[in-house]
């Protein structure tokens, strides 16, 4: 296993902000990790510094010998005119027929390989980009946020390319899914240090709420000895037949020292408009047809979408969302039919058209004060701004001279700071790190207006849907299904697709040979070994659950900080082997 990249004891500031505090970490031939940390903490610098555009104040970067990076760059890389085919060419010096071959694993034919590729939206931009990549055969591939703007479609194709690409990758990206599906291990950037768990996101976020719990308990016992102790002191100090005991309690008390919390930034915590619930419905769609002049998008639209709703609109790029979308709030005139909304409706809308006319002038602080609801307090104010990033000087901050991410986070404090019963939302979750997203999830969840939105993330999707309505082929309609029903839906459309490639290209099917009887010899061989490793397995597992309960048991009466955790580490590094045993008896329960 060659380490392919290396970062020892890195330090890089940005005026006063620490990114980078004696860093470490390796990044080897055949894992691939998901990349996270809060908006700001230095991910982008990071991926600049192992890419050698930046060079780090102390420290150094070692390339392996073998060192082939693919990069997925955020720039437009096209020109003028030239098709995705040319690009291909002219980016790889690969012929035509290899650069069709691997254009095809992306779905990328017909005029979207052959027509001019600056046509072609954002999601199918980013295909053509990818197919680049493999095309220049790298050992170690750097995507920093792959799936800002890609439809789910475009995700899965993605999710499948990294699955078969049997080298390294690491991966930015605030789409818990995504990372689930593709990533091994886990690095967090936090405070100037890297941390590299050996688990996926998942079990590295609940891991470290654990240890966080677990810092809390131990701080807690500490500070109770601490105060038994000084009590012991102060009452003893001053007789003659007790001072040295007292001198003796005085030495344990320099000892028991509490635990730094291992908190990068404050807990997020956002609240959603408060609102009276309402009944009934909401928006009724009725012979609706929407698009622009000369163009019709979808048509024949019925559709009603009830009060206290929670509605994803999904599908893929290009096949109308948004348009949808505008047409509701009045930001597009319908082409035919009726839209109607219901009495006493207060429409919030989150989208790039909105944030893009901010008031120059004002401060952050000044548009939030205006846009609140008038019973908001100076601190609730505050408390949304600062778990939006604008915290102490920065919410003095001009509009004019804030990004375009920037911009989109103050749409999204004075929405949410707002009156609006109902919140009509176009990729909320852009521009937010994986713990915003959570708790602007959580908000929309205990929200008791309604809530109409399209996201690409799919793990907000599933957090926040209570129904989903699909558009697709010049249609709008209620999909009877929940959210993660879609996705496996389109999962096996994709599958299917790739099945269809696969044949056209003469790849095995998997499908019995000639030799059957002595496949079935070999079948049965085989089955009859995985039978015995299953025993073996479960036997494990059930040893292995019993010592992490007998050591969690020890652990909630344990008082000797070290002593716990000693026997925490113990319990992870069980809960560790316990998940891979685990994750082979899946395996082989499906063989």
């Amino acid at each position: 296993m060659a380490v392919l990249i290396q970062l020892r004891d890195a330090h890089k500031r940005f005026g006063d902000q620490i990114l980078l505090d004696g860093a470490d970490v390796s990044l080897v031939d055949d894992v691939k990790v998901g990349f996270v940390g809060r908006n700001g903490a230095g991910k982008s610098t990071l991926l600049r510094v192992l890419l050698g555009e930046e060079e780090v104040e102390k420290g150094e970067v070692i390339h392996h010998p073998t060192l082939r990076i693919g990069y997925l760059r955020q720039h437009d890389p096209f020109k003028e005119g030239e098709s995705a085919l040319d690009f291909l060419m002219r980016d790889s010096g690969a012929p035509d027929w290899r650069c069709g071959q691997v254009a095809g694993q992306f779905e990328l034919k017909g005029n979207y390989l052959e027509g001019p590729v600056k046509a072609l939206s954002g999601g199918w931009q980013t295909r053509v980009k990818l197919a680049a990549l493999l095309l220049h055969d790298p050992n170690l591939l750097m995507l920093d946020e792959p799936t800002n703007f890609l439809d789910l479609r475009t995700q899965i194709l993605l999710e499948h390319f990294l699955r078969d690409f049997g080298k390294a990758a690491l991966i930015v990206s605030h789409d818990r899914a995504f990372l689930k599906a593709t990533c091994s291990q886990t690095l967090e950037l936090a405070k100037g240090k890297l941390t590299m768990f050996p688990g996926k996101i998942h079990d590295f976020l609940e891991f470290r709420e654990e240890r966080r719990e677990h810092d809390r308990r131990v701080n807690a016992t500490v500070i109770a000895k601490q105060k038994q102790l000084k009590q012991f002191i102060d009452k003893n100090r001053a007789n003659a037949s007790t001072a040295s005991q007292a001198r003796s309690k005085a030495k344990q008390l320099e000892k028991l020292q509490t635990v730094e919390l291992e908190v990068d930034e404050p807990t997020v915590n956002i609240r959603a408009p408060r609102v009276q619930p309402r009944q009934g419905t909401a928006v009724r769609c009725e012979e609706l047809a929407i698009g622009y002049p000369g163009h019709v998008v979808a048509e024949d639209i019925n559709l009603e979408i009830e009060h206290g709703q929670r509605a994803a609109i999904v599908g893929d790029n290009g096949q109308g969302k948004t348009t949808m979308l505008r047409t509701l709030v009045h930001s597009l005139e319908p082409l035919e039919g009726r839209l109607k909304w219901g009495h006493g409706i207060e429409i919030g809308t989150y989208a790039q058209h909105v944030y893009s006319s901010l008031d120059e002038r004002q401060t952050i602080l000044e548009h939030l004060e205006l846009a609140s609801d008038p019973a908001t307090t100076r601190q609730d104010i505050l408390a949304m701004a600062g778990a939006l990033l604008f915290r102490d000087e920065a919410i003095q901050k001009k509009v004019k001279v804030l990004s375009g991410g920037e911009r989109a986070r103050v749409c999204m404090a004075s929405l949410l700071l707002g009156t609006a019963n109902v919140l009509v939302l176009d990729e909320p979750g852009n521009h937010l790190d994986v713990e915003t997203v959570e708790a602007l999830a959580e908000a929309l969840r205990l929200y008791k207006g309604t809530v109409i939105f399209t996201s690409h993330d799919r793990h907000f999707m599933a957090r926040v849907a209570t129904n989903v309505i699909e558009v697709r082929d010049g249609r709008v309609r209620n999909y009877f299904g929940s959210y993660d029903t879609y996705c496996e839906a389109v999962e096996k459309e994709v599958d299917e697709g790739e099945r269809i490639r696969n044949a056209a290209a003469g790849k095995p099917a998997g499908k019995p040979t000639a030799d059957a009887p002595a496949n079935d010899r070999q079948e049965h061989k085989d089955q009859r070994k995985t039978g015995k490793e299953l025993k073996t397995l479960e036997r494990k597992i059930a040893k292995l659950d019993e010592e992490k309960r007998e050591l969690n048991e020890k652990l909630l009466t344990e008082t000797n900080p070290g002593e716990a955790i000693r026997l925490h580490d113990q319990v992870k590094a069980i809960e560790v082997e316990l998940a891979e045993a685990e994750e082979r008896w899946l395996e082989l329960s499906d063989f």
